[in-house]
């Protein structure tokens, strides 16, 4: 017969397990919610990311659309950074010297052609006038 000191000892260390899975199934069943909770929390922060993202293009773009200045006849005018260089290559201008007949810097005219800025109400109204305007009217306008 085995004594009864290892007997103690056996049954002690199989409650202890007992006690332990019994602890450990507990805080397993609480890592496996959470992970859960995470994994959702980031689905909803990235669709809301997703969302802040979509809203700054909107706004933007209405933004832009309400910037849009008005000739006093009501008629909107149209700006675009490709038709201003269109119009300057038509024209035969330099930057420079659509710089000086608009009364703006050349960088500034570099700018807008880039896409880089937008012109201000006053100068959109400028390059609207250009349209109607042809080589030697331009061509008068510089001498003058």
């Amino acid at each position: 017969m085995a004594n009864i000191g290892s007997l103690l000892k056996a049954e002690i260390s199989r409650v202890a397990r007992k006690e332990l899975r019994g602890e450990t199934q507990a805080l397993k069943k609480s890592i496996t919610q959470y992970r859960g909770q995470i994994a959702d929390l980031k689905r909803r922060t990235q669709a809301l990311e997703q969302q802040i993202k979509r809203l700054g293009k909107v706004s933007a773009k209405a933004g832009a659309v309400q910037a849009q200045p008005e000739a006093e006849s009501g008629i909107k005018i149209r700006y675009s950074a490709k038709s201003l260089a269109a119009q300057r290559r038509r024209l035969g201008l330099s930057a420079a010297s659509l710089a000086q007949l608009l009364g703006v810097s050349a960088l500034s005219i570099y700018k807008w052609e880039s896409g880089n800025t937008r012109p201000r109400a006053k100068q959109i109204e400028a390059i609207a006038a250009l349209r109607s305007m042809g080589k030697r009217e331009v061509a008068q306008r510089l001498q003058g």
